[in-house]
Formats: C-alpha cells, sequence, structure tokens
C-alpha cells in the first residue's frame, strides 16, 4: 500500500493556474492568483542604494510600487528589453498585510493549467537557479516550466530597508 509522502503531498497541493512567462529561453510561471495584472513597460525611477535585482519604482495609477527585474535577481545575463518585455503585477500577504510588486520579464506566455501529477519537486539544480525559488516542476507537453516560489523570491525585509515595501 502506497502511503502518500510529505513531497507528493506538496506538489499536489500545487495544481492549478499558473501565468507563464519566459525570462530567455526558459519558461517561468507563477500562480495566477496572486497576478494582479499585466502591463506594458512603463518608466522605471531608478532608487538609490537598493538591491541590484530593483530596477526602481514605477507609478501606477496613482500608487508607487517596487519593481525587480527576475533575470537579475536570477543572475541569468542581462539582456535588452523589447516591445514583448513587460511587467507582472503580483500581490502577496505578508504578515497580514499585502504587499504589490512589479516583476519585470521578457515575454508573458499564456494562462496553464498544471494538473498535480504533472508537477515534480524541484531537483538539486546546482548554481543554475537557486531551487528556494521553485515550488516544483511542471510539464505541459513537451515543455518544462519552473513553477517560482514568489515569497522567497521576494525579500520584503531589503525592500522595507530601503523604503519600498508598499504594504496595506
Amino acid at each position: 500500500m502506497h502511503e502518500t509522502t510529505q513531497a507528493e503531498t506538496a506538489v499536489a497541493e500545487l495544481a492549478g493556474k499558473y501565468l507563464t512567462f519566459m525570462l530567455g529561453p526558459e519558461t517561468y510561471g507563477i500562480e495566477i492568483l496572486k497576478v494582479q495584472e499585466i502591463i506594458g513597460l512603463l518608466p522605471i525611477t531608478r532608487v538609490p542604494k537598493v538591491p541590484e535585482s530593483i530596477r526602481g519604482v514605477i507609478n501606477l495609477r496613482g500608487k508607487v510600487i517596487p519593481v525587480m527585474d527576475l533575470a537579475s535577481r536570477f543572475e541569468l545575463q542581462a539582456r535588452e528589453d523589447t516591445e514583448r518585455t513587460c511587467i507582472i503585477v503580483v500581490e502577496m500577504a505578508r504578515a497580514g498585510s499585502a504587499i504589490t510588486m512589479g516583476l519585470v520579464v521578457d515575454e508573458v506566455s499564456e494562462v496553464v493549467s498544471i494538473e498535480a501529477e504533472n508537477i515534480e519537486p524541484p531537483p538539486d539544480l546546482g548554481a543554475a537557479v537557486n531551487a528556494a525559488y521553485l515550488l516544483g516542476l511542471g510539464k505541459i507537453g513537451e515543455k518544462v516550466v519552473m513553477l517560482l516560489d514568489l515569497g522567497s523570491i521576494i525579500d520584503v525585509e531589503a525592500l522595507s530597508e530601503h523604503g519600498l515595501t508598499n504594504a496595506e
């Protein structure tokens, strides 16, 4: 008789809808419920002495939100912005409040539904991508989608140090 392991239970909880996007040739996904909107690249105001992965802030309908360059956060090779470069605005619950943040990505792909049987726990990837950023790996046909853990990617403490949190 097969007992459900903790890893299998965690993977089963990941099943659902994900917004997929590209960073270079790789496909990533974030839970659709955390996505507020997708916007074209707006003028980004640089903020001095912030971590390199923070591009700065944008004014989105009167609300100033920090913008993170995901490629920089993952220490991927920098690329020029194109007409497909966009900002995914996400909202996360953190310590009883909501934090809104923009994530610069190369291109948004689609919303996909990934079943539990098509999700595997993250393997040890070495230095390529910090596995702590991954919830799991989703399989869609022949493609592998890296499912991201926004909570580990967005360093709320570092943002707070620089006055960039917009918790409500």
